[in-house]
């Protein structure tokens, strides 16, 4: 019944916001040009990388904005949770991969937060080198300082945007070209 008194995002909003994410996370300069690993993992982890960036955004807003990040994040376990059933994991399977998939989130997120906040260029690039490419050291290339630039420009254009208006469905992250970041 409480249900019924809450200012709810119309599902659709929500809906078109993550859509927005993963066609980011999807844009094909990320693993053309700069090498992000094309495989299920590779697009996994630029979907978390562009989700956390949102919800980043999104905390930093009033109930409302707190509402949408929840759905924001239910409708990315709910994608997870069909993906892994289109590719056959069983029924039983599920639960255990959906699991290590909110642990990854949270893992991933919080520490993009703390170098995004300490303005740690060589941590968040640390990370990235470590989450994206794989690379068990967490050693980072000229890949991983690029991607964290991209991160960097990312989390300026965000913090631009009213948290209202993307609970609202509209996110705009900055184009991605290796040239621009790469500088």
């Amino acid at each position: 019944m409480l249900n019924l008194f809450r200012r709810r995002q119309p599902a659709g909003t929500i809906v078109s916001l993550y859509g927005a994410i993963v066609a980011q996370a999807r844009t094909p300069a990320f693993y053309a040009e700069l090498g992000v690993p094309d495989t299920m993992d590779g697009r996994f982890d630029m979907i978390v990388l562009h989700l956390a960036l949102a919800m980043r955004r999104l905390r930093a807003g009033d109930a409302a904005s707190a509402q949408a990040m929840q759905e924001l994040f239910d409708i990315f376990c709910r994608d997870m949770d069909h993906n892994l059933r289109e590719i056959g994991l069983s029924d039983v399977g599920v639960p255990r991969k959906m699991r290590k998939f909110g642990e990854a989130f949270y893992g991933r997120a919080k520490v993009y937060d703390q170098a995004l906040d300490a303005h740690d260029a060589a941590a968040l690039a640390d990370a990235l080198g470590r989450n994206i490419f794989r690379r068990p050291d967490g050693a980072s290339d000229g890949a991983a300082r690029c991607l964290a630039a991209y991160v960097e420009a990312s989390d300026a254009t965000l913090a631009g945007q009213e948290p209202a208006t993307i609970a609202g469905g509209t996110i705009r992250f900055p184009e991605f070209c290796v040239a621009q970041v790469a500088r």
